[in-house]
């Protein structure tokens, strides 16, 4: 871990990172890749050490309230929070601003926050988006090492249900020949349904795989599944995006399941969700 002066906290769409890398260890993750131009080891966490400073008066510059989003590059509930709490503290100033919150974990870690996620959703808007992407628990724990197993954030779903926090999934991404099952799809969506959540976020049933990512994804194939190297090389060779052979079939139960409960379930209308702040508030504003 290590401490950097940032220049700015938020993106042009209101997005932040705090935190550059991470510990979780999945041995898919894109953010590894060459093309985002890490200058320091993955799991040696660059820590924004002033993005209190900057967030705060990024808040207090803007004319109108908007969601605020996190955790698209780099978990915000890694290790190194429970020491820092940096995540807690920035939560807290959008709920202070009275702003609205779009986080993005694999931890159950955010339950410490449930406060401030309440609060937040009190005045405003919050919504967390949990990523689940491996039903049996202990190929999970192969596949995402470092963090909480998909049972653990079905029931941290939960508990957000329970005090009335919207959720959408991330089902991605989905591994072939390891996780590109009708088991492994069945399982996750039920586990959505019943966590009665708003929507489910799936690019297709596959992955992507570019430089940086690539080799770190290959070495652990050879550690946990001898041979599959191989077959990924002979069926995909250099390819970015990597679509299961199963595709087809885990779609149409993905969309059809989803049209049975009514989840939100196509890409514009989960991102249109995750950016809508409530006109509610906008409406309070100008009285």
């Amino acid at each position: 871990m290590h401490f950097t002066d940032a220049k700015g906290i938020l993106s042009a769409q209101n997005g932040m990172n705090i935190y550059r890398g991470c510990t979780h260890g999945c041995i898919y993750c894109d953010s590894r890749s060459k093309c985002y131009g890490f200058t320091h080891d993955f799991e040696d966490i660059e820590v924004k050490q002033n993005a209190l400073q900057l967030l705060e008066q990024a808040l207090r510059s803007k004319r109108k309230k908007c969601m605020i989003g996190t955790g698209a590059m780099c978990d915000p509930y890694m290790h190194c929070e429970d020491q820092l709490q940096l995540t807690r503290r920035c939560l807290e100033l959008i709920d202070r601003y009275e702003f609205g919150l779009a986080i993005q974990t694999k931890s159950n870690r955010i339950l410490r926050d449930l406060d401030l996620l309440k609060s937040i959703n009190e005045k405003a808007k919050c919504v967390v988006q949990m990523t689940l992407t491996t039903y049996d628990e202990a190929l999970c724990r192969i596949l995402e090492p470092n963090v909480c197993t998909t049972k653990e954030r079905f029931e941290t779903l939960q508990i957000l249900k329970e005090n009335n926090i919207p959720t959408v999934v991330w089902l991605s991404p989905i591994l072939p020949f390891i996780n590109d099952t009708k088991e492994n799809i069945e399982g996750i969506l039920d586990y959505c349904v019943r966590a009665n959540v708003r929507g489910i976020l799936c690019f297709g049933m596959g992955m992507t795989l570019r430089e940086g990512n690539r080799e770190y994804f290959y070495a652990a194939l050879d550690r946990h599944f001898p041979g599959l190297r191989k077959k990924y090389h002979d069926t995909y060779g250099y390819a970015y995006e990597v679509t299961s052979p199963n595709h087809a079939e885990l779609m149409k139960i993905f969309k059809s399941t989803c049209k049975k409960h009514g989840i939100m379930h196509t890409l514009d209308d989960c991102f249109a969700y995750l950016h809508e702040f409530p006109e509610r508030y906008e409406q309070m504003s100008l009285f």
